[in-house]
C-alpha cells in the first residue's frame, strides 16, 4: 500500500478523516466523487481551498475522505481542516501559508444545550406580571 498522510478535521458535530497520497488526482469522499458528494460550487470550493497551497500540481495526489455526522456545511468545513492538516504532515514547510490562509484554525463553535425552564438555550417564556 502506498504511503499516505492523514489529517482529522472537526466542525460542529461532523468529523472527517482525510488521507492524501501520491497518485493520479482522484478525490473520493465516502466512496463518492467530490462532485457527487458536494454538488454545490460553494461546498466544492470550500473543500478544495487548501489544495491551492500545493500550487498547480493537485492532480499528483489522491485524496480519500471518510466524513460522518453533521450537515453539509459542517462536513465541508471539517474536510477542509482535515485536508489542511494532512497537507501539513506531508510538507511541514507549508505551515506559514496554510495558517495565513486560515486553514489550520478549528472553528470551535458548537450548539448550546437547551436549559430547563427555558424555550431554547436562552429564550425564556414570556413574563406576565399577573
Amino acid at each position: 500500500m502506498a504511503e499516505y498522510f492523514e489529517g482529522i478535521g472537526r466542525r460542529k458535530t461532523s468529523t472527517a478523516r482525510v488521507r492524501i497520497s501520491k497518485g493520479s488526482g482522484t478525490f473520493v469522499i465516502n466512496q463518492k466523487t467530490l462532485e457527487e458528494y458536494f454538488p454545490t460550487e460553494r461546498d466544492n470550493k470550500t473543500v478544495t481551498e487548501p489544495l491551492s497551497v500545493l500550487g498547480g500540481n493537485r492532480s499528483d495526489y489522491d485524496i480519500s475522505v471518510l466524513v460522518r455526522g453533521g450537515g453539509v456545511i459542517g462536513q465541508a468545513d471539517s474536510v477542509r481542516l482535515g485536508l489542511a492538516r494532512a497537507i501539513l504532515k506531508m510538507d511541514p514547510e507549508l505551515r506559514v501559508e496554510l495558517s495565513h490562509a486560515g486553514f489550520l484554525s478549528r472553528d470551535a463553535r458548537e450548539k448550546e444545550r437547551k436549559k430547563p425552564g427555558l424555550k431554547g438555550a436562552r429564550k425564556a417564556p414570556t413574563y406576565t406580571k399577573r
